[in-house]
């Protein structure tokens, strides 16, 4: 009842001699080489039932391995591909056109989300007869008409309430050319209410563009994120190629049994090495084409799926050459170096098969240097990561890849202590910790891919949560308050008001807190000569908007109030000179030079001074504040509007519907959600990424570990059937092959927990932040992979219930 060694066990034996004495043998030649690898093909492929069986196993473990891969190697090409899709329909930075021709168009954005759902539009008005149309699209929609993404044709149908935020006929959908994914919700509409913006953008509402495509220049990630998308990739990636190197090592109890009855018709021992490295080619090789099969299902299956918003179609992912041949060269050569590996410490003799590893413990200290390595290699990047400098990505990930390969080196030795040193207990148990005694490798070996994923978790939480504060920063909303912005271009404060009471008047709307928003400027600018003249900003609003605004006790209609400016605004003394009460100001604030006729506005006598507040969007300001009865808005020139609004919080959709009163402004309206923190793209982004790559990780760590266990109990199907003959009790089994998983887990997830913590403090010591554990964090990645682990422990419950019968005993 022994099982074969970690990956790194052949470094527990010392000495140039090798196994029983023999004397080291001299190298094979490639021709000898071929010729064993070739037999070990043969016996693989012609093993009969048990061989296929062991063969399969091992292309499923590696297949699946390979299948992320792949699916790794077309991000790149699948990102390219979205980023030059996004440049072709691309209109952001065109130089300004002054006349319309015959090819130029107008357009506008107006994006909208839905339930957290971005949606991103562009609104078109051709000017001539030969505009140009964006990828995807044939013909441009006319006035009253939209062309959608077969995605947002789906959304619109089943969402009535979004459908009202749309006043087109949408006459039919955007070609694939023109979108990201196939989940992209994206539409085009025409629209006869836009006008051409001038030089100075003071007047019009849309952009005039001679055609679509747009190369932006990239903005650089700087050396934070760079740190944290290798860490991303090594995390993700670095447990795929543990389960592969485990998968080329099934079967081994069966397959050295063999090699001892080749040992018996006269193969020497490296003879006996190459032959079983053959075999592991066989599987390795079969597991890249079911790995490259299961990728090009899964392929056709991506547009399907949507992770975080990511979604993509299968044409666009294709994994790029270079790097597909890597993956088809390392799985085979790796399936023979791990093979030559693990055959290192176990003694292959004609009559028996012994292992180096019952007799001898294994060392620790060749273990403990390889993170000692990785924390060497870290070391001297050490509070280097930040401003502009770069970053060495070979030697971080290098270096981190050291770290959690020693995690995984130090698990078989910690198992073999631990479980060396445990007596007694129930049958369950002593079932349990008699198996793991006489053979730990084979249960570190299954979960030594979760403890790397576990750690490399770890420490990538511990380096978001460092240096989130760097990407995240507050905004001083407050959304307490007030939960939504209005922002709806108006010529005059009647449409302030105007828009004030349609937004009142929508459903889940509990209060608008709305001004206008204007200036005034000294009473004699008329006359004045000079250029420099005074800017008194002047805001107009109810009393419960003043509120939001001013630190003010006492209002009512009528009301008015003056609120000096911060030490941080420097107007020369203006404002103390002319806001004052009973003091007159002119409302026809000019620009460079005065023109029209002065509109004289004395301010009340009774005006009071107050303090100014932070509003519900953050902002802070100043200016003579007044009530609609203090102040004719009409008079003002060039008002603008700010609405905040609160909203219901029984009722869900209530952004919603305030979203559908804003539509309903123009195209230069927009409802936006207050925040109280604000994050940056590249930052959200690639934090979607991480929670996507993980999702498919954990997917392959859960399949990889069943086929492992299965392997484990299909190699142990007679010794189960043996007990249950003798009347050992199936719960006893059952719950003995939940301890023999249960064991190493718990030592593997503490080991993984002090090495993620370790590597964590690594990284945040390169970017120059102090440590700081996520202790909650641990404890959920850690209960994350316990959870994986079990679950693949209670499906193995019915094969193995079914594989202690007693028709196991039978033999051929």
């Amino acid at each position: 009842m022994s099982g074969s060694p970690g990956p790194l066990a052949g470094f527990d034996a010392i000495g140039p001699r090798g196994p029983r004495g023999h004397e080291p043998e001299p190298s094979a030649s490639p021709r000898t080489w071929i010729r064993d690898l070739a037999l070990g093909v043969r016996f693989a492929a012609g093993g009969g039932r048990e061989g296929w069986t062991r063969t399969l196993l091992t292309a499923a473990g590696v297949g699946l391995g390979v299948s992320l891969l792949l699916l790794a190697a077309a991000i790149p090409a699948m990102m390219a591909t979205r980023d030059r899709k996004e440049a072709a329909r691309d209109t952001s930075s065109m130089t300004y056109i002054a006349k319309p021709t015959d090819h130029t168009l107008l357009i506008a954005d107006a994006g909208t989300t839905y339930h957290d759902k971005d949606i991103t539009g562009v609104l078109v008005h051709p000017e001539g007869t030969a505009p140009g149309r964006p990828p995807g699209v044939d013909v441009l929609p006319p006035a009253g008409h939209m062309l959608v993404s077969p995605a947002l044709k789906k959304l619109l149908a089943s969402a009535p309430l979004l459908r009202e935020r749309f006043p087109y006929t949408v006459d039919g959908t955007i070609g694939k050319a023109g979108l990201l994914g196939p989940a992209e919700l994206y539409y085009y509409a025409g629209s006869d209410r836009l006008t051409a913006r001038d030089a100075d953008y003071t007047t019009g509402n849309a952009e005039r563009v001679s055609g679509f495509g747009y190369q932006r220049a990239s903005e650089p990630m700087g050396p934070v994120l760079d740190l944290l998308l290798v860490m991303v990739l090594v995390v993700l990636l670095l447990p795929v190629a543990v389960f592969v190197g485990t998968a080329v090592r099934f079967g081994g109890e069966r397959r050295d049994r063999r090699l001892a009855a080749l040992r018996l018709v006269g193969a020497d021992i490296r003879m006996t090495r190459r032959i079983a490295a053959g075999e592991a080619l066989f599987g390795a090789v079969f597991g890249l084409v079911l790995g490259a099969l299961v990728f090009l299902l899964g392929r056709q299956l991506a547009s399907k799926v949507t992770i975080r918003g990511i979604s993509a179609f299968p044409s666009d992912m294709t994994p790029s050459t270079p790097l597909t041949l890597v993956i088809v060269l390392a799985v085979p050569l790796a399936a023979i170096a791990v093979t030559m590996l693990s055959l290192r410490r176990t003694v292959i003799e004609p009559l028996s098969v012994v292992r180096q590893g019952l007799g001898r413990r294994r060392r620790l200290w060749w273990r403990l240097l390889i993170p000692a390595v990785g924390l060497l290699l870290l070391a001297p990047l050490f509070g280097t990561v930040r401003g502009d400098a770069s970053v060495n990505q070979y030697q971080v990930a290098l270096g981190t890849v050291m770290l959690l390969v020693g995690v995984t080196a130090v698990l078989p030795w910690v198992v073999e202590v631990t479980v060396g040193r445990m007596r007694g207990g129930p049958v369950a148990w002593q079932l349990a910790t008699r198996r793991l005694q006489l053979n730990s490798s084979a249960s570190a070996r299954m979960v030594s891919g979760v403890t790397v994923a576990v750690a490399g978790a770890i420490a990538l939480q511990m380096l978001f949560g460092g240096v989130g504060g760097d990407f995240r920063s507050s905004t001083g909303a407050d959304s307490t308050r007030a939960q939504a912005q209005v922002n709806v271009p108006v010529t005059s404060g009647s449409q302030t008001q105007a828009a004030m009471r349609q937004i009142a008047a929508t459903k889940g709307v509990r209060q608008v807190y709305g001004y206008v928003e204007s200036g005034a400027t000294q009473p004699d600018a008329s006359t004045a000569r000079t250029t420099d003249f005074a800017y008194l900003p002047v805001k107009v609003g109810d009393c419960p908007t003043l509120r939001q605004l001013a630190d003010i006790t006492s209002c009512r209609p009528g009301s008015t109030f003056v609120v000096p400016p911060g030490s941080d605004v420097d107007d020369g003394g203006a404002f103390a000179k002319y806001a004052t009460p009973g003091g007159r100001v002119d409302l026809n604030t000019p620009d460079e030079k005065y023109t029209g006729t002065p509109e004289l506005w004395t301010i009340p006598k009774d005006a009071r001074r107050a303090a100014a507040r932070v509003d519900p969007t953050g902002s802070t300001s100043y200016g003579i504040f007044a009530t609609p009865q203090a102040v004719d808005v009409s008079l003002l020139r060039r008002p603008g509007s700010e609405i905040m609004v609160s909203l219901d919080p029984e009722q869900p959709d209530a952004i919603e519907y305030l979203r559908n009163t804003g539509a309903t402004f123009g195209p230069d309206a927009y409802v936006s959600m207050i925040r109280n923190v604000t994050e940056k793209s590249g930052y959200i982004q690639l934090r979607r990424g991480l929670f996507a790559g993980a999702t498919l990780t954990m997917a392959l760590i859960g399949a990889s570990l069943l086929v492992t266990m299965l392997e484990q109990l299909r190699d142990r199907r007679k010794l189960l059937a043996v007990l249950v003959a003798f009347g050992t009790r199936r719960t006893a089994l059952a719950w003995s092959v939940l301890w023999q998983t249960a064991i190493p887990v718990v030592l593997g997830l503490l080991l993984a927990g002090v090495g993620g913590i370790g590597l964590g403090a690594a990284l945040l010591a390169m970017v120059g932040e102090p440590f700081r554990a996520d202790w909650g964090g641990v404890a959920a990645m850690s209960a994350i992979g316990a959870g994986v682990v079990f679950a693949v422990t209670l499906l193995s419950l019915p094969p193995l219930w079914r594989m202690m019968r007693p028709d196991g005993l039978r033999t051929e």
